[in-house]
């Protein structure tokens, strides 16, 4: 089915064409027509899937008509983190690139005084994260009774972020004649709450079952000691077919630490996680998409939603705490069509996590065989006595170049004797050199 069957306007069948987009997804098929003809949608699709065009491609031909107040926005989109709140303005600026919608954001680490400024020119639509909304709101700098359209994104996202309490102030601010869309990858029972008080007769409009991986993605668990997690990831890492890589860590100190480490081993990594202020965070996220860097090193406030085209691998360093997050995280590949790699590295003490995780999804996480184990170097005890022993047989080469000979397998001592060998240095044996042969006679 093409986009031009989804009774789109020619303005932004022109800049979908533009923006590479010759067909729609299946929850852009089922959800922009619904939307498009005013009723409340409820979308339910995994993640990857499209679900943001879903919404935006709809609004900005439903908005193309009217003009927006100072303080009065005419549509509202809550979005739970700023990462995806700086998306969301993305695809509008994109797709609507034919029209002429006024677009302000508002969320944290952002002055206040920019986001008054756009506010009282008045904006067709406003992208929010909910504390920064009721703060404006509280300061009487935004007005939400003129509201049309509202969109709640990644509703499920806005439970686990303790949202939800929120976004239900929110929506009892808003006047009660309007379109109300919900997006979410699964339906908890909170959720499903929220959309029943605040919908009116919404249709669902479901692609995948909840809490279901990407059938493109290629899953793999390594189970390991802690002690070998990181020169596991150093290995799997340096693999040829690793193009990009997003390394996920359930801690923010984590991620500092591990991102600095990969940094001294010569990776091009970054990192992205809460604590960092917003232009820094973006700023990571820029030079990862511009190929600056190629392994971005995140908590999960980069598991949600982020839409970065062409990475080719997701590492789960720690398995997550909350089975969704797992299927969000490797989520972060194989996007619009394309195939892409999960690995995770579970310890004795995350199988309780991993059959969690399991459970959600009815599906066994395939294990990586002891063979393919195997061939990985730089794991386990042996493995770090070998590169030991390496090190000091390079080292003792450089020092004595060409003259430095295996030893012979150890033999006992009356044997030795029987040979008439010298108890020289291990090591040298007819190598000896003149002046150590005369020390030895005297």
């Amino acid at each position: 089915m093409p986009f031009s069957d989804l009774h789109l306007s020619d303005r932004l069948l022109e800049a979908v064409a533009l923006a590479g987009y010759c067909e729609p997804t299946a929850i852009q098929a089922a959800a922009i027509p619904s939307i498009l003809m005013g009723r409340d949608v409820i979308g339910v699709a995994q993640t990857g899937t499209g679900k943001t065009a879903s919404f935006v491609l709809p609004m900005i031909d439903i908005l193309a008509e009217g003009r927006a107040r100072a303080r009065m926005p005419r549509s509202l989109i809550l979005e739970p983190t700023r990462e995806l709140a700086a998306q969301v303005a993305e695809n509008f600026a994109k797709y609507g690139r034919n029209h002429k919608l006024s677009m302000a954001l508002l969320i944290g680490g952002v002055a206040f005084g920019d986001q008054d400024r756009a506010l009282e020119k008045g904006v067709d639509v406003l992208i929010a994260t909910p504390g920064r909304l009721l703060d404006q709101h509280q300061r009487g700098k935004v007005l939400l009774s003129g509201v049309d359209v509202l969109v709640i994104d990644e509703a499920d996202r806005m439970l686990d972020m303790g949202f939800i309490p929120d976004v239900e102030r929110i929506c009892a601010l808003l006047k009660p004649e309007r379109q109300t869309l919900l997006f979410s990858a699964t339906m908890p029972a909170p959720v499903k709450k929220l959309a029943d008080r605040f919908m009116s007769n919404p249709r669902l409009v479901e692609v995948a079952r909840p809490a279901t991986a990407n059938a493109d993605i290629s899953q793999r668990l390594l189970e390991l000691d802690a002690r070998d997690k990181r020169s596991t990831l150093k290995m799997l890492l340096r693999d040829p077919e690793v193009q990009t890589a997003i390394v996920f860590c359930n801690r923010k100190s984590t991620v500092r630490e591990l991102a600095g480490e990969l940094k001294r081993a010569r990776f091009r990594a970054g990192q992205i996680h809460g604590d960092m202020e917003q232009a820094d965070r973006i700023r990571e996220l820029d030079r990862f998409k511009a190929g600056e860097i190629n392994v971005l090193v995140a908590s999960d406030v980069a598991a949600r939603g982020l839409d970065i085209k062409g990475v080719s691998h997701v590492f789960n360093f720690d398995v997550p705490w909350h089975p969704d997050d797992y299927i969000h995280r490797i989520g972060r590949t194989g996007r619009a069509g394309a195939t892409g790699t999960s690995i995770t590295l579970a310890t004795p003490e995350d199988a309780e996590a991993v059959a969690a995780i399991e459970k959600l999804t009815g599906a066994t996480i395939p294990r990586l065989d002891e063979a393919h184990a195997a061939e990985a170097p730089s794991t386990g005890a042996a493995a770090r006595r070998k590169r030991a022993a390496d090190s000091r047989k390079t080292a003792l080469e450089r020092r004595t170049p060409g003259r430095y000979r295996a030893p012979e397998p150890a033999r006992a001592a009356s044997q030795d004797r029987a040979d008439g060998e010298d108890d020289m240095p291990c090591g040298f044996g007819a190598e000896v050199p003149a002046f150590l042969q005369v020390s030895a006679r005297r």
